[in-house]
């Protein structure tokens, strides 16, 4: 029998390569929830090359989708999106595709009906993936707990019928958040239930929390004074819950017009932060004891954002203001460091864009409304722009809005008539 001969050198190339192939993707997270695997907009991906090749990045594979700002998830090799399509019957959709080509694997659909609902062409909430289930709350009340392999029910919930919940303007848009055994809905439920907590199992209601009606901004879970607090922003306070009974530690009232309540809060330095579209920012401060707080400062002159998500480390914040673009300024104090001049994404009325940040350096990575992908600096001297180039085109009814989803080597990224996936680095 013949003997395969590969040369020493040649054997010991490819099993470099192989090795790195596997260092790079053993590293490289998914993307299982809202704002990524620890809800804070940090995703410790590949090395990404200091600029995009001169002719763009590859797409891998495009799906039409129905309407929706709901953003992406993707976790186990699957990726999962959520839609809204009116023919032959209004419903909306939990769909979960194949990462690797694209190809729908499943759909869970049931009906709805969005009435005069504003923007009102689809889900607005990102999936959560968690332990083999997939937690999903619809523009209109409908949470689900599906089975991420197959895509069927376990349990579900109709919060309005059931729950009398009240439905904001612009629909339900906080996304389900998980913590131990729970998954905390914010719907604004009569009565007591801004926030709900469900056995995640069963869909069993453990505790209701708050009178407060329901915004659009999904909580955080943090650590402080040797308590997990789930810390929430309703169009009326922001405040802190003891996030296995609901209990309320501590609240500072801030009403907002309209109710937008959007942004996530930034948890940092003992110090929570919240940011609307027209009453400014404010940043609590938080004490020893779970209920100590105060307010740390105010501002409403340069921190004004509506959608965006805010970015923080090292005691710096960036944060997309209304008019100014993006804005530096110190977390402690409030103090603005620079603007940007609306470089990295349009100015306009609803201004958006999705910033990461890459591992544990001063790098980020932000697809912006017109669908440019960016690799920036954000230090507080400046904002240095790396590269750009355009991955997907706004649909005919909104710049792109949703966030995407990392993983791997790729972002999948959506507007409210496709779905793709962008190779972020070179396979070949």
């Amino acid at each position: 029998m013949s003997k395969l001969l590969i040369p020493t050198r040649m054997l010991v190339a490819c099993c470099l390569v192989s090795a790195i192939g596997l260092i790079r993707h053993a590293t490289a997270e998914d993307w299982p929830r809202w704002r990524g695997p620890r809800g804070d907009g940090t995703w410790n991906g590949p090395a990404l090359p200091e600029k995009w090749p001169e002719g763009g990045l590859r797409q891998m594979w495009r799906q039409d989708i129905g309407g929706g700002y709901a953003g992406v998830s993707v976790a186990g090799g699957r990726v999962y999106a959520m839609d809204r399509v009116t023919e032959p019957a209004e419903v909306e959709r939990v769909l979960c595709y194949d990462a690797a080509n694209g190809k729908l694997l499943w759909e869970n659909k049931y009906a709805v009906a969005y009435g005069k609902l504003e923007y009102g062409n689809g889900p607005r909430a990102a999936p959560t993936v968690f332990e083999g289930r997939v937690y999903t709350l619809g523009a209109v009340g409908h949470v689900l707990c599906l089975d991420a392999t197959t895509g069927k029910v376990i349990w579900s919930h109709d919060m309005i019928r059931e729950y009398a919940a009240r439905r904001p303007e612009w629909g339900f848009a906080a996304s389900p958040v998980i913590f131990e055994n729970l998954v905390v809905i914010h719907t604004g439920a009569e009565p007591n239930g801004s926030f709900i907590a469900f056995d995640r199992n069963t869909g069993r209601e453990v505790w209701r929390s708050l009178p407060d009606p329901a915004g659009y901004c999904t909580p955080i879970v943090i650590e402080h004074a040797d308590r997990r607090q789930l810390v929430c922003w309703t169009p009326e306070n922001v405040c802190g819950l003891d996030a296995r009974t609901g209990t309320k530690l501590w609240s500072v009232p801030y009403k907002v017009t309209m109710g937008v309540s959007i942004a996530t809060p930034i948890f940092h330095d003992g110090i929570v932060f919240v940011s609307g579209y027209w009453e400014g920012s404010k940043a609590v401060r938080l004490g020893r004891e779970a209920s100590d707080h105060a307010l740390a400062w105010e501002e409403n002159r340069w921190l004004r954002g509506l959608m965006s998500q805010p970015l923080v480390r090292g005691g710096y914040a960036y944060l997309l203001d209304k008019h100014h673009g993006l804005v530096c300024f110190e977390l402690a104090t409030g103090n603005k460091l620079w603007d940007d001049g609306n470089q990295m994404t349009p100015r306009g009325r609803n201004p958006q864009a999705s910033m990461v940040w890459l591992g544990d350096g001063d790098r980020a990575i932000i697809l912006n409304s017109d669908g440019d992908l960016i690799l920036a600096r954000l230090t507080p001297e400046k904002y240095h722009e790396q590269s750009r180039t355009n991955i997907i085109r706004p649909g005919e009814r909104a710049p792109i809005w949703a966030h995407p989803a990392y993983a791997e080597d790729f972002i999948y990224a959506r507007s409210d008539t496709e779905l793709i996936c962008v190779a972020l680095m070179d396979s070949n």
